[in-house]
């Protein structure tokens, strides 16, 4: 065999095989939930779709913006309202796919007497700041009649914290009642330190969906990437709906290194189920009510119909079935 012949044999074996040269590099912003299981699993199956996808864990939906601008991000998983959040100020993103739904509970100190909305009045409430569990505390909030500000003498005090230090506040008793995330609601009840006081999908808002968003330049510039992407993403959200052993297994040993229990799991996914589905009203909708309550400071909100492109999951479902 000529020394040519060879080199060609062993580039045909490495495409073959899936090497990773050969795949197209993917980068993924994702957060660490258990409703972002799906998202994060993508990863697993990417060689299936010609793809390598390389994620990067943030605190926080808006967080990611920067590193989307930056260029470092391809696509991400967000809640709608720092997907907005980010268009508004000009982050070239489009919305591609929904990937969860629900996943937020108002959790209250279980020493306390808080059985009502109307009982927050007078009451220390933490809430981490651009994401669907400000949105929907403030909803509800306007819905009883209450008033609030991160200052003294509205009817609530508002608290802003990261994800994991609203639990600490809670069983600290610093706060009286949290709008908290999956699974950490489910953590603060399981523990023991927490009681629900309600799951704030009854507002004009209804029940919040996670969007799967994806830069301008690749669905522009690299549209076959994006079709492969986009049938990974509903391969993996599939697997997870179908298989609930297989999706508990991966987001407690993998994302969260047995840092939650099966109690935790269950009662998260309870509360947030995987999905695929997202649509332009919802997206208006959540736009709309982000305004009114001047969540995210939009000067200029985007019209969700310039924006949400759903054609590619379409495609994508077609093909995995």
């Amino acid at each position: 065999m000529s020394r040519m012949l060879a080199i060609l044999v062993c580039l045909a074996g490495l495409i073959g095989s899936g090497g990773a040269w050969a795949q197209d590099l993917v980068r993924l912003g994702n957060l660490k939930f258990a409703h972002y299981g799906a998202i994060s699993y993508m990863k697993e199956i990417a060689p299936k779709y010609g793809l390598k996808i390389d994620e990067k864990f943030f605190a926080k939906g808006i967080d990611i913006s920067p590193a989307i601008v930056a260029g470092e991000i391809d696509i991400a998983a967000s809640a709608v309202d720092a997907a907005i959040a980010g268009r508004a100020q000009g982050v070239p993103t489009y919305v591609v796919a929904g990937f969860a739904r629900g996943g937020a509970r108002i959790v209250t100190r279980k020493d306390l007497a808080i059985t009502t909305i109307e009982a927050l009045k007078g009451r220390r409430v933490g809430v981490t700041r651009g994401g669907a569990q400000e949105l929907l505390l403030l909803a509800e909030l306007a819905k009883h009649g209450l008033t609030w500000s991160d200052k003294p003498g509205k009817d609530v005090q508002l608290f802003f914290m990261g994800f994991p230090d609203l639990n600490q506040a809670l069983m600290g008793k610093d706060l009286d009642a949290i709008s908290q995330s999956e699974p950490q609601a489910s953590q603060a009840i399981n523990q023991g330190y927490g009681l629900e006081l309600i799951k704030p999908y009854d507002t004009e808002l209804g029940t919040p969906i996670r969007a799967l968003v994806m830069t301008e330049k690749m669905y522009r510039e690299r549209p076959d990437v994006a079709l492969r992407l986009l049938q990974c993403f509903v391969e993996a959200t599939q697997t997870f709906i179908d298989t609930p052993a297989l999706a508990e297994k991966y987001v407690r040993e993998t994302m969260f290194r047995n840092q939650i229990t099966s109690q935790d799991f269950q009662d998260a996914i309870g509360n947030s189920p995987y999905s695929y589905d997202i649509s332009i009203e919802h997206v208006q909708l959540t736009t709309d009510l982000m305004q009114r309550y001047n969540v995210g400071r939009m000067a200029n909100p985007p019209v969700a119909n310039d924006w949400v492109k759903l054609d590619l999951l379409s495609r994508a479902r077609q093909v995995v079935k």
